[in-house]
């Protein structure tokens, strides 16, 4: 299942950074659906699970995680992703792989997320996979779009996007490779879901509002209830 899993995210990355070429016009729909399922499985099943294994890990001490978690990527995306507006153009075209990189430290998380989750049990990772995968297909097109925006090569913004691509799969490699206990867990997903609620209420749910907000709010609403019932059922 796995190694499946690994296949999809690789294949969600790759077909997310061409639909940035082809298929702009459409985009946003993509964007609104992630930010709502992101948000969704931090609350629904992350957060939930990292209480259940906590054992006598202080709650306030997984608030933490999540807090530093949320903290660290915004200051990441503050002056890794976005400084390089503030900045004249000499500085634009080196922020294009500085960028590119960050997303895939992204990507890399993003994999280690599932095969820890998997640690937990075997619903919660492939809950926490849909929603990775469902960020995977995005962070193609943010990997592509940063390099072009900076006046990269499309031949640079292709490689990028193979690294992109990989990185998620190295982390399932990665996190596969080790057992964590049951309290330590815990605070590892907790930060997990300070990354989530980063990624979906702060990264991608800004990108949705120069568009027609009920549009929004409809593909938003999608992402919540597919995650809802997922976490219902399984």
């Amino acid at each position: 299942m796995l190694f499946l899993i690994a296949l999809i995210t690789f294949a969600s990355t790759m077909i997310g950074g061409l639909v940035a070429v082809r298929f702009k016009n459409v985009l946003q729909y993509f964007f609104a659906f992630s930010s709502g399922a992101l948000i969704a499985i931090t609350f629904f099943d992350v957060l939930p699970e990292s209480l259940g294994i906590a054992g006598t890990v202080p709650v306030r001490t997984l608030m933490i995680a999540a807090v530093v978690t949320f903290l660290f990527f915004s200051l990441v995306e503050r002056f890794f992703l976005t400084h390089h507006h503030h900045e004249g153009e000499e500085h634009g075209h080196i922020m294009g792989p500085i960028g590119a990189i960050g997303l895939v430290m992204h990507s890399f998380l993003d994999g280690a997320a599932i095969g820890i989750a998997y640690q937990a049990n075997a619903s919660m990772g492939f809950i926490v996979a849909l929603a990775v995968i469902s960020h995977d297909f995005t962070d193609g097109i943010n990997t592509v779009v940063i390099m072009l925006k900076n006046e990269q090569s499309v031949k640079q913004a292709r490689l990028f996007l193979i690294i992109d691509a990989v990185a998620p799969v190295f982390g399932i490699i990665v996190a596969s490779f080790f057992v964590i206990q049951p309290s330590v867990l815990s605070v590892i997903l907790a930060a997990f879901a300070g990354q989530f609620l980063y990624i979906g209420a702060a990264n991608l749910l800004p990108e949705t509002y120069r568009h027609s907000a009920w549009r929004m709010a409809v593909a938003m609403l999608i992402g919540v209830l597919l995650i809802f019932v997922l976490t219902t059922i399984i």
